[in-house]
């Protein structure tokens, strides 16, 4: 019972992640702030149907298990604007970390370190399944600000380079989302959307 427990606390803590606004925008609902439950729920799908794609053998179980989980620091330490600053994102990593713990501690043992460990593979990013699941956390940021006009790159004055660089393990991983997204990222310097550097 005692593990039991300790499951839905954590279950129960969940919920403070549909709390969390970002900077991403929710065209559907008269561009009101998406929150990071949502991101987590529409990469993983993202991730799901993408998944055909990528060149490498990818474990779209597990690449899906991180997109659900990879966010659920923020419940402690809010959403960091991928596009910040050096300084701030450095310090929202450390964060991050204090968070994971905390909150994958709530779980039994076994869970704990389980869940902890596959949240630093993603933050990592050194293998395959976790380079492909940032890929998906990149690309659909880049999916909305393109149908929202620029959205948030707008709002922060974003450079054409900032994005190539946040997009960049789709090069090698899935050529054709990759060459999708230099042609989307070329059209958004176009229409005003992004700085040119």
């Amino acid at each position: 019972m005692q593990a039991l427990n300790k499951q839905l606390d954590f279950i129960i803590e969940l919920d403070r992640l549909k709390g969390v606004y970002r900077q991403a925008l929710v065209k559907s609902d008269k561009n009101r702030f998406e929150n990071s439950a949502e991101h987590s729920w529409h990469i993983t799908l993202t991730a799901h149907i993408l998944h055909e794609y990528a060149v490498e053998n990818v474990n779209i179980s597990r690449v899906m298990s991180m997109l659900l989980i990879h966010d659920i620091v923020e419940i402690d330490a809010g959403d960091m604007f991928a596009f910040a600053d050096t300084k701030a994102l450095a310090e929202q990593a450390d964060n991050e970390l204090a968070a994971a713990t905390r909150l994958f501690g709530l779980l039994p043992e076994a869970q704990f370190q389980t869940y902890k460990a596959l949240w630093l593979e993603f933050e990592n990013a050194e293998t395959i399944d976790a380079r492909f699941a940032k890929a998906m956390d990149s690309v659909l940021p880049l999916l909305q600000n393109m149908s929202n006009e620029g959205g948030s790159w707008v709002r922060h004055k974003v450079k054409k380079s900032q994005v190539i660089k946040r997009n960049r393990f789709l090069e090698g991983l899935a050529p054709q989302l990759w060459l999708y997204v230099r042609q989307q990222i070329d059209f958004a310097v176009t229409q005003g959307w992004l700085l040119d550097d």
